[in-house]
């Protein structure tokens, strides 16, 4: 392999857009590995997401399915998904139209909305943990 530093077995592969491949799992370690395996930028806005859900929700459960980190209350479903994209990270608010303000990005699903970061964006932290709050508070999704 030419000008390519091979990989190792333990690093994920990145799919299309730069969204790692991450084994489905319960709990933190999963959503770090995933954190830790985002390209560039990503990686520390994932970590401050993540920093800002975890105090918005004391104890908050965790998990990775679909490439995705997930983020619920205990047996309560889940509130919030994170997914990557070449350009951008989108977080998802699963009942995101009962929220307020309801977060800027419509859905094909009536209930969920996103909110889009992209490199160089100044994240509004306090109406992000709102959000998370909010959120944490109304019926989860079952996945």
């Amino acid at each position: 392999m030419v000008g390519k530093t091979p990989r190792t077995s333990a690093e994920p592969k990145l799919l299309s857009g730069g969204n790692p491949q991450i084994a489905k799992g319960a709990g933190d370690a999963p959503v770090q590995a995933y954190i830790a395996a985002l390209p560039g930028w990503k990686s520390d806005v994932g970590r401050r997401l993540d920093a800002l859900i975890e105090a918005a929700v004391p104890g908050v459960r965790k998990a990775v399915k679909w490439n995705s980190p997930l983020y619920g209350g205990e047996g309560e479903g889940w509130f919030l998904g994170v997914h990557v994209f070449a350009k951008y990270i989108k977080v998802a608010f699963f009942r995101g139209a009962s929220l307020n303000p309801v977060p800027p990005v419509t859905s094909k699903q009536k209930d969920v909305r996103y909110f889009h970061i992209h490199e160089g964006d100044q994240l509004d932290e306090a109406q992000f943990a709102d959000w998370v709050k909010q959120a944490s508070q109304l019926p989860g999704e079952k996945m």
